[in-house]
């Protein structure tokens, strides 16, 4: 941990629950470690009052990854208990505005966003029965990703040609670590790599979750 072993008087502070991050801490990453604003207002925070009454101790999660993961935060000590979720920790200082942050997992955020033509190419590479290919995207039921709901994962039916097959699966999955959890649910299918391809562009597109 940035600040060792917790002392007594550190273990009995005030936790918080779930929250936005404070505006100077905001400014920091957006300005210091470069992170578009309105990416960086998607971020929550948990925080953890010290013995300086205006000092506190912050750590920095997407809500996103931890819902795909299946852990619901709901303080401090929730990060205790999943470091792994953890992006920045540190201190903010309510009197000063002073921010000290340090790092713990790399936050994948700006990402190439595909064309409808490049995700259609992308589908139509597939030549193996059962192969598949992804895609992140920021809107759908599921979590996680640069995009932060999920991914759409496309495969190439490994029964067709077949009576009554259809050419590709569409699923959506959870994404963990950049990689999708499995195949994720069952969306449709199509034969048709267009209708695949504008579904999937109409929500691949910059995070809004």
């Amino acid at each position: 941990m940035l600040w060792g072993k917790k002392s007594e008087k550190e273990k009995e502070g005030k936790l918080s629950g779930v929250v936005e991050i404070p505006t100077p801490v905001q400014n920091y990453l957006a300005s210091e470690k470069k992170i578009d604003p309105e990416i960086v207002k998607l971020l929550k925070a948990v925080v953890l009052s010290t013995s300086e009454a205006e000092e506190l101790k912050i750590r920095i999660f997407d809500n996103s990854d931890a819902l795909a993961r299946g852990i619901t935060v709901k303080n401090w000590n929730s990060l205790d208990e999943n470091p792994d979720l953890i992006l920045w920790e540190g201190l903010f200082d309510k009197k000063s505005k002073s921010v000290k942050l340090e790092e713990r997992k790399k936050f994948i955020w700006d990402i190439p966003l595909l064309s409808q033509d490049e995700i259609q190419s992308k589908i139509e590479s597939l030549s193996e029965p059962g192969s598949t290919i992804f895609f992140y995207m920021a809107r759908g039921g599921k979590y996680g990703g640069p995009l932060g709901m999920g991914a759409a994962v496309v495969e190439l039916n490994p029964n067709w040609p077949g009576k009554k097959q259809k050419k590709y699966i569409v699923y959506m999955a959870n994404v963990v670590d950049m990689q999708p959890v499995g195949k994720g649910d069952k969306i449709f299918d199509s034969d048709k790599s267009k209708d695949i391809a504008r579904w999937i562009k109409d929500a691949h597109h910059k995070r809004l979750y």
